[in-house]
């Protein structure tokens, strides 16, 4: 599961470091959290698992810092829940602004995001998204086939069928397309999985709404 832990400070020398700039006057610093967003199979893909994670983590702040006291805590979440680890993290955890201190202008206006596939329109955080015909087409392709892998052939044969051989693209402009996409969809990138091998897909978010509309789209089966 996705793990906070206490981490090392920058290697750069101590000059060169910026000065802390958050803790408010009257106050002082006496720690930090960092969080870690990285699952099981994450963890054993990249050949460690979570609890040799945490003793090498712990080790080399104590080299740092001799009589530094860390504290390591374990974030669970339920199976498959979709969303970025890093922000699963923090909410399991309860990680949360200290009274009075002003949010950011993002933090005021997260609010998720709204696909209404009637009206052909994307919402993210209550702002439109400026998707383009084709970014929309494909993301609504994935929407309605939620949680099976779509391959890159299936996309061009669906939604460039209509076109003439020149506008059809192939598989690795395909990728291009979603990298668009994604970038568009900001902090709700990861709905659109990729799939090693196989193609692309769509996780829901907890985050995420989707407006089918009084009568079912014609894509929908």
């Amino acid at each position: 599961m996705s793990l906070a832990t206490v981490s090392s400070l920058p290697t750069t020398a101590a000059s060169e470091r910026p000065a802390l700039r958050l803790v408010p006057d009257g106050s002082e610093a006496r720690g930090f959290a960092l969080y870690v967003g990285l699952d099981e199979a994450k963890a054993r893909a990249a050949g460690v698992d979570l609890a040799a994670l945490v003793d090498a983590l712990r080790t080399l702040t104590a080299e740092l810092v001799p009589t530094a006291e860390t504290y390591a805590a374990v974030a669970l979440a339920p199976a498959g829940l979709g969303g970025r680890d890093v922000d699963i993290v923090r909410r399991a955890l309860a990680d949360r602004a200290p009274a009075g201190t002003p949010q950011t202008r993002t933090e005021q206006r997260r609010t998720g995001l709204t696909l209404d596939l009637a009206r052909k329109k994307l919402r993210i955080d209550g702002e439109t998204a400026p998707l383009t015909y084709r970014e929309f087409e494909l993301l609504q392709f994935l929407v309605l086939r939620e949680g099976r892998t779509v391959s890159r052939t299936e996309i061009i044969g669906a939604l460039w069928s209509d076109g003439d051989e020149q506008e059809v693209p192939n598989e690795r402009t395909i990728d291009v397309h979603v990298r668009r996409l994604r970038a568009k969809l900001g902090d709700y990138g990861e709905i659109v999985r990729t799939v090693r091998g196989g193609g692309y897909r769509f996780d829901r978010h907890a985050d995420v709404v989707i407006r089918y509309g009084e009568a079912p789209s014609p894509d929908r089966f």
